[in-house]
């Protein structure tokens, strides 16, 4: 299949062209004709698959055919402000030979600027929920005029704890308009959002869920934590890494780690959520420019950084939640290139990774270096499931040779009043006596 074959518009075609498309990826070949047909649309597809473009040609195309001038008639909806700026990017290379304009709002930037474009007159808003809340109180525009809503990467606003924005934002739209959400992962509630916002809609889903893309290799080094700067230096150090995103898991780890590379005369800059919109904007430059080879990011930058060609990608912390695994290593092997995932795992992050190849069906390739250590694929006991606080005395439940020890606090079951700042109670005869607290130990087994 083309992109003709898709009926798009000509003006549309020769934009594709430009951009270098030669036929449709998966995702496109099968949203383009329902967005196109007005229909409600979830989609299930992980990052560099081609989404954008899967929701952005359609939407210029049908915005064309019932143009209203200076009208905002799309609403694109993203969690971060570089999916935003990207997606941005990509209406205005997209829309280069049509008359329609795109603006685009996010936190973290002044907003003189963005309300300047947006009373200039457009067509298509892409935002992110907080920025777009806030310019609607201030009473600069409204969504009276929308057509069609896209939510993109759902599963991370849901995260980001977003839903209740969605909701509101929902609630200013005309209730005759077109919804598209796209999401990397489908879970439950994400599924129960769509059910809420989605009418009929059709669904598409391009690779199983939580799946990264086949032609990345992926791959895991043993290491105490301590030897993870050695171990990575080396490798950034090797012929083949031409650029990398290392990944950790704190703010505060990225600055330091960045800052740890740089002392072995290894270029890298951090960017993370502290950082401010020009600092991340000038990291990116540097990165994309090739200034330095080596970036290190928090999860924030896990979606929406729109790096070409990128080699490499290091989990220097291996991730809490599996399918954040996922998302970092959709940065690269993108578009059907080649690229190389490499995670550090110290022994106390064992639990992890095997939720990650629960994840993946599969267990990853070990590679070896002078800083390795042997290291048994089987979940700790400390990495088990802590059964919290009980009662009201902070006890935890302890792991012993498989049974449970428990505190229990046996306090007699009748109208007593408890004044807690006392050591003594009354009953409702008024009778005072000594409150005593006894305990004792239940053993209980624990089938492993």
């Amino acid at each position: 299949m083309t992109f003709k074959d898709l009926k798009l518009r000509g003006e549309l075609l020769r934009a594709i062209k430009k951009e270098g498309y030669t036929e449709p990826s998966p995702i496109q070949e099968k949203a383009i004709p329902e967005i196109l047909e007005n229909r409600d649309l979830i989609a299930c597809a992980q990052t560099g698959t081609g989404k954008t473009a899967a929701f952005a040609l359609p939407i210029l195309n049908n915005l064309m055919i019932d143009r209203k001038p200076k009208t905002i008639q799309a609403l694109v909806l993203t969690p971060t402000r570089e999916l935003a700026i990207q997606i941005f990017n990509n209406f205005k290379n997209y829309s280069r030979y049509i008359p329609l304009r795109t603006a685009c709002i996010y936190g973290g930037a002044k907003q003189g600027p963005q309300v300047a474009a947006i009373e200039r007159g457009v067509e298509i808003l892409v935002a992110t929920p907080g920025r777009l809340m806030d310019l609607m109180r201030q009473g600069i525009f409204t969504l009276e005029h929308i057509t069609t809503f896209v939510l993109d990467e759902a599963d991370q606003m849901l995260d980001m704890g977003f839903i209740s924005d969605i909701r509101k934002i929902v609630s200013y739209i005309t209730k005759e308009h077109q919804t598209v959400m796209f999401s990397a992962t489908m879970p439950s509630k994400i599924e129960e959002l769509a059910r809420e916002l989605l009418t009929s809609p059709a669904t598409v889903k391009v690779a199983p869920q939580s799946t990264p893309a086949e032609t990345v290799e992926q791959s895991i080094c043993f290491t105490k934590k301590e030897d993870k700067n050695l171990v990575l230096s080396q490798m950034l150090k090797e012929e083949n890494v031409k650029n990398a995103i290392v990944f950790t898991r704190t703010k505060h780890g990225a600055d330091r780690l960045a800052k740890d590379l740089e002392k072995e005369e290894i270029p890298a800059v951090s960017i993370h959520g502290d950082k401010s919109q020009g600092q991340r904007q000038q990291a990116l430059r540097s990165f994309k420019s090739g200034r330095v080879n080596v970036m290190v990011a928090t999860d924030v930058a896990a979606r929406g950084l729109d790096i070409p060609a990128l080699s490499h990608v290091f989990n220097y912390d291996i991730p809490e939640e599996s399918e954040i695994y996922i998302h970092r290593i959709g940065r690269t092997g993108r578009a059907g290139a080649t690229g190389e995932a490499i995670s550090l795992c110290s022994p106390d992050e064992i639990g992890r990774l095997l939720d990650i190849e629960k994840l993946l069906n599969r267990e990853l390739k070990e590679i070896e270096t002078q800083w390795s250590v042997k290291v048994d694929r089987v979940r700790p006991r400390s990495s088990r499931r802590n059964y919290g606080n009980y009662g009201n005395y902070g006890k935890y439940q302890r792991y012993r040779s498989g049974e449970v020890y428990r505190q229990e606090d046996m306090r007699r079951r009748d109208n007593r009043k408890w004044n807690r700042n006392s050591d003594h109670t009354e009953n409702q005869q008024g009778q005072r006596f000594e409150y005593v607290r006894r305990r004792r130990t239940v053993k209980k087994e624990v089938k492993l």
